[in-house]
């Protein structure tokens, strides 16, 4: 099972930003920290680091496109982090609105 990173919320009531710029490719093997790819928003250009250690299958997101908060943007073969869930995301359906 692959682990799908979704597109952090970046701060400042952001909802999307535009990849600017991949460092990764399918097949490279990444650490937990490494730079994954520059994301640019109305106020700034982020880097966004890799939550995981594994190797990337497929970058979901293509250079110049615009993702939203909570899209999948990268998918990981990261053994044992495919159940890791991040504060603000919800899997289980609890959430208040």
């Amino acid at each position: 099972m692959a682990f799908e990173f979704k597109l952090p919320d970046i701060g400042e009531g952001i909802h999307e930003g535009e990849i600017v710029k991949w460092f990764v490719k399918p097949n490279d093997e990444v650490d937990e920290d490494d730079v994954l790819a520059e994301v640019q928003n109305d106020k700034a250009v982020v880097e966004i680091p890799s939550p995981v250690k594994g190797k990337v299958l497929e970058l979901k997101v293509e250079e110049g496109t615009v993702a939203t908060v909570g899209q999948t943007i990268i998918t990981f073969d990261a053994p044992g982090y495919e159940d890791l869930q991040f504060k603000g995301s919800d899997e289980s359906g609890d959430a208040k609105n």
